[in-house]
C-alpha cells in the first residue's frame, strides 16, 4: 500500500519493538492483516516479552539473509540520502534529522513503494 510507520526511540530492544508494532497496526487497512518480514534479533522474539497485535503476523527471515528483508533497502536508503555525512550537536538534533528524513520518505509513497519492492519477490494475483 505504499505507507509507512515508524517510532524514534533512543534504544533497539523489545519495548521499542512493541511501540513499533502498535505504530504499524495503525497503519493497517481496516480489515486486513499485514505480514511483517523481520530478521532474528532478540527483539523480533516472541518468548522474551514482544506483543504482536491482532492485525499483524511475524514472517521470521532466515538468518543471514538481509537481502530478503525490504525494510533493509529502506534504512540504506535513508543513510545514503540523508542522514549521512553530517554531524549532530546533541540527541534532539539526532533526533530531529532522523524524523526529517522519516517525513521526507513517508510523503512520498510511490518512493516507498519503489525502495521496498523487489521483482524477484512479488506475488502477482
Amino acid at each position: 500500500r505504499a505507507v509507512g510507520a515508524a517510532v524514534i526511540m533512543p534504544a533497539v530492544n523489545t519495548e521499542a519493538m512493541n511501540a513499533h508494532l502498535q505504530e504499524i497496526s495503525t497503519q493497517v487497512a481496516p480489515g486486513a492483516h499485514a505480514l511483517l518480514v523481520c530478521d532474528r534479533a532478540g527483539w523480533h522474539a516472541t518468548s522474551k516479552g514482544l506483543r504482536v497485535p491482532a492485525n499483524i503476523s511475524l514472517l521470521p527471515q532466515p538468518a543471514y539473509a538481509p537481502e530478503l528483508n525490504p525494510m533493509e533497502n529502506v534504512w540504506d536508503y535513508l543513510r545514503s540520502n540523508k542522514l549521512c555525512s553530517l554531524v549532530w550537536n546533541s540527541y534532539e538534533a539526532i533526533v530531529q534529522a532522523c524524523k526529517q528524513a522519516w517525513d521526507f520518505l513517508v510523503n512520498d509513497p510511490e518512493r516507498i513503494r519503489s525502495i521496498g519492492t523487489r521483482e524477484w519477490a512479488c506475488v502477482n494475483l
